[in-house]
């Protein structure tokens, strides 16, 4: 069931994700979706660049939310002890790069930006399209933004998470943390991204609850 409250983070059903042309579907055919979320983000056609230089210089460790600042403290500390994030369980050793599998055209367009603050590693930049990747000893991931149009005939980022266990282990892990991504982590994300998209525009006023794709209701419960 869709349900939702005004200016409230918003989870997407799946389908907002995969029935848009994204090259993402091509590259990481085997990589589980497993959530999307609208981003209140409104702008113009031309305005995913803003996007994707806020996303790339965002900080989850400065989160205004001191649970999310504690939640992710605790991953750090857990993956350091655990050896989740040692570098042979990253990319290019435990994992191919994403990169391997884009088309020509992709590769000569580049990567688009890297960033120090976020623990990801990018992968295609396009118009309307950031990928970015991240593994570990739990997971291969994806962090996909998008740019579409939404309700008020404007324009919006939207975010989706796809993933690639690492055996038990991942499958255990990411059944583990769902509760905390859907219930605080994300929304708090949503809501921090939300202030800084507006503060950069000279926006006090929160973006309007119908930032979503046409015909999406808000939250999926």
């Amino acid at each position: 069931m869709l349900t939702g409250t005004p200016n409230a983070p918003m989870r997407l059903p799946k389908i907002a994700h995969t029935s848009q042309p994204w090259r993402i579907h091509e590259i990481a055919p085997d990589f589980r979706l497993e959530d999307v979320w609208a981003l209140a983000t409104p702008g113009g056609p031309d305005d995913f660049p803003r996007l994707v230089e806020l996303v790339a210089s965002f900080e989850a460790e400065q989160s205004s939310s001191s649970v999310v600042r504690a939640l992710v403290a605790i991953r750090w500390k857990l993956g350091e002890l655990l050896g989740w994030d040692a570098a042979s369980a990253g990319i290019g050793s435990r994992v191919p790069t994403l990169r391997d599998r884009l088309p020509e055209e992709l590769t000569a367009a580049g990567s688009g930006p890297s960033s120090d603050e976020l623990p990801f590693r990018s992968v295609y930049l396009t118009d309307d399209e950031w990928a970015l990747e991240i593994a570990n000893q739990t997971v291969h991931g994806v962090l996909h933004l998008g740019w579409v149009p939404d309700a008020d005939r404007g324009y919006r980022g939207q975010m989706a998470i796809l993933v690639k266990p690492n055996g038990a282990l991942g499958a255990a892990y990411l059944a583990a943390i769902t509760p905390f991504r859907h219930l605080i982590v994300y929304p708090a994300l949503m809501r921090d991204i939300e202030r800084e998209w507006r503060a950069s525009a000279g926006d006090p006023e929160p973006a309007p609850a119908s930032m979503q794709s046409p015909g999406w209701s808000t939250r999926v419960e």
